[in-house]
């Protein structure tokens, strides 16, 4: 579980036009809560933001100011739609120790039964209870030898200690489905008997 300190300022102005100058500056508004606490509205610094949100469920360590030190995941991530800058975020207080609900990305690995079979993934974050500084980063899953009609459950997954299922133990993650060839529609079929006359 990786960790990364941030220098975040506490931010006063709010609405629209406050947000557009601070993402002139190459910074983003955000908003820090949990624990009960007031919400703390923060301009994060872009850049550092943007890489450690590359790491799924980040560890992120707030200096909040020069005065406060927080812990913090990110719980909402708005991106603008066309060009991918960060807009917004959400992040929310933990404390070392203590719990959380994260969804952690699954990863595959291995080659599926020959036969042209396709691997759907019906989940593809698995959601897990662990502690707020021990979030694995993903889960792997050996989809080795499944042939068309397997399936991976939850309870199926292994998962490092500490780390529990916060899902039914039945739920389906991957299955192994049955490549079909497309039948002909009847425009093309009508279009080859018109070709033969």
């Amino acid at each position: 579980m990786s960790e990364v300190k941030l220098t975040v300022e506490t931010r006063t102005e709010f609405g629209k036009g406050a947000a557009r100058r601070i993402r002139r500056d190459s910074k983003v508004p955000g908003v820090l809560y949990g624990h009960g606490s007031d919400p703390l509205h923060l301009t994060l610094p872009g850049h550092d933001l943007l890489l450690a949100l590359r790491t799924p469920n980040v560890l992120i360590s707030l200096d909040i100011d020069g005065k406060a030190n927080e812990l913090a995941i990110p719980k909402s991530v708005q991106r603008d739609p066309i060009k991918g800058f960060l807009e917004h975020v959400d992040l929310l207080l933990v404390k070392r120790g203590e719990k959380v609900n994260v969804e952690v990305p699954i990863h595959t690995e291995g080659e599926l039964a020959p036969g042209g079979n396709l691997l759907e993934h019906v989940l593809n974050a698995l959601p897990v209870e662990a502690e707020a500084t021990h979030i694995p980063e993903a889960v792997t899953v050996s989809v080795e030898g499944l042939e068309s009609g397997a399936s991976v459950l939850a309870k199926d997954v292994k998962l490092p200690s500490g780390v529990s299922l916060a899902v039914e133990e039945d739920a389906v993650v991957l299955q192994v489905l049955s490549a079909q060839a497309e039948e002909p529609t009847e425009e093309a079929a009508e279009g080859g008997e018109a070709a033969e006359a």
